[in-house]
């Protein structure tokens, strides 16, 4: 069974830095396509960054050159590093896996979408203050 335990996450101030941690048990963690979603209350769940696996990258243009996204296999860890954090970046942020058995499209277009994902992490809540 999949699982996914986010960590990281934090109370900052506007400019400063986070590191999220996404811990993956229950399967081939290196077969997986993983990615970070968030979700602001009042507001929909979005793509953050995700990675497949083969190691290519998808950011949302909001966090380009801010986030980065990693990742560890022999310790089955998805990283997201956040800096630069603005008010904006607040958000309950979540960790999700997609399904190995499902085919990878061409491209990169479906990483930040949600429905592109199976599995989810409980969340990790982010806030930053002005």
């Amino acid at each position: 069974q999949v699982q996914l335990v986010e960590s990281g996450g934090g109370s900052v101030q506007a400019g400063g830095s986070l590191r999220l941690s996404c811990a993956a048990s229950g399967y081939t963690y290196s077969r997986y396509c993983m990615g970070w979603f968030r979700q602001a209350p009042g507001k929909e769940r979005e793509g953050v960054a995700a990675v497949t696996s083969d190691g290519s990258t998808s950011y949302a243009d909001s966090v380009k050159g801010r986030f980065t996204i990693s990742q560890d296999n022999a310790k089955n860890t998805l990283y997201l590093q956040m800096n630069s954090l603005k008010p904006e970046d607040t958000a309950m942020y979540y960790c999700a896996a997609r399904d190995s058995r499902r085919a990878i499209p061409v491209g990169t277009w479906w990483l930040l979408l949600s429905h592109s994902f199976d599995f989810w992490g409980q969340g990790t809540q982010v806030t930053v203050s002005s």
